[in-house]
């Protein structure tokens, strides 16, 4: 069966134009102005290769998977939920919700834009609403796109590696995306 509610976006082939107007035509719920009760635990978890798991077996669907990415949250305290206008339920993230899977850049220098494809199926471009960062982790430097609602993305290895090629055109190294300069010196 076609997948017709949510069907995955894709950075192929587009303009930075297209994939900006798929980006405002797809929306998100406001899972922002949604404040229900807790009422438990989901029994999911979000490991940090991007797989979804229920009650320890992988969610194999992606339609799924979409699905609940699309109400999910991160909380103040860090912790994520997925919420709705009437339920909110705990669910467990490994590193990041998202992985950026892939990546495309449109314009040099200062008029450079990047726009991030990922895992879930959907596209962000890198900006002052979405900053690039490194975080510092115990198994070494995890870059990362933020999303939405305190959500983040890790850069998949080939595309950190495309990312910092950019970046080493700069000193400091760092690379500008729509209008935003993101420094990644220490």
């Amino acid at each position: 069966m076609p997948e017709t509610n949510c069907p995955p976006l894709s950075l192929a082939g587009q303009s930075l134009a297209e994939i900006a107007a798929a980006i405002e035509e797809r929306g998100a719920p406001p899972v922002d102005q949604w404040n229900p009760e807790h009422c438990g635990d989901s029994d999911m978890r979000i490991a940090r290769d991007g797989t979804w798991y229920h009650q320890g077996s992988p969610i194999r669907r992606k339609a799924m998977t979409r699905l609940f990415s699309t109400v999910l949250r991160r909380e103040e305290d860090g912790s994520h939920v997925l919420v709705t206008p009437v339920e909110k339920l705990s669910i467990e993230v490994e590193r990041t919700a998202f992985r950026a899977i892939a990546m495309t850049s449109e314009g040099e220098g200062e008029e450079r834009t990047l726009a991030f494809e990922l895992d879930s199926g959907d596209l962000v471009i890198a900006g002052p609403d979405h900053p690039l960062s490194i975080r510092q982790c115990e198994d070494g430097p995890s870059p990362r796109l933020a999303v939405r609602h305190g959500l983040e993305a890790e850069l998949d290895r080939p595309v950190y590696y495309e990312l910092a090629e950019l970046a080493l055109e700069h000193n400091p190294p760092g690379v500008w995306s729509n209008g935003q300069f993101f420094t990644f010196a220490s």
